[in-house]
């Protein structure tokens, strides 16, 4: 099955079923006042690493899920090189997750949510990823992006209605 954008689709279900995955933490991460981004790396039926997005309670702005998921599942293999994974991620990775997810080698990337703000994949065209940093990425977008699309809406509603509601004049 292709995603229209001339990528396969291997296992839709899986897919599936392991974005729910990343989804969870991605509300792990919103429970904690981050940006709902969540991420899990698989090494065929394992989970290596699941993580949320940690920027601002550890005051990183390198605390992407992505970033702490790679770290996690590189610590669980005793290898920075994440050969043979599939790192599923609730959101389109920005640059420079894109970056690491090319050097650590990881051999396929879903993702649910396009980010036409910061996304990378979108951006560099899927099929040039691969001449642009010497690794052939196998790229899926789209799998319960509506969900996590939602997630990010509601994080960002709630943010702006606090906001407001601090703002206010007292009565």
């Amino acid at each position: 099955m292709d995603d229209g954008m001339g990528r396969t689709i291997r296992n839709r279900s899986a897919d599936e079923a392991w974005m729910g995955e990343a989804l969870l933490w991605a509300q792990r991460a919103r429970n904690q006042g981050e940006v709902p981004i969540g991420a899990v790396l698989v090494q065929g039926d394992r989970v290596l690493a699941g993580a949320g997005n940690g920027s601002i309670g550890q005051v990183d702005p390198t605390a992407h899920a992505e970033i702490e998921v790679l770290r996690a599942g590189a610590r669980v293999l005793g290898n920075y090189r994440l050969c043979g994974t599939t790192l599923y991620v609730s959101l389109e990775p920005c640059v420079m997750c894109l970056g690491a997810i090319m050097h650590a080698r990881v051999a396929r990337l879903v993702y649910g949510a396009p980010d036409p703000r910061f996304g990378a994949i979108e951006r560099l065209a899927p099929g040039r990823i691969g001449w642009i940093f010497n690794h052939d990425l196998a790229i899926v977008g789209g799998i319960r992006s509506e969900e996590a699309k939602q997630l990010l809406q509601a994080f960002f509603a709630d943010r702006r209605a606090r906001a407001e509601g601090a703002s206010a004049p007292d009565s």
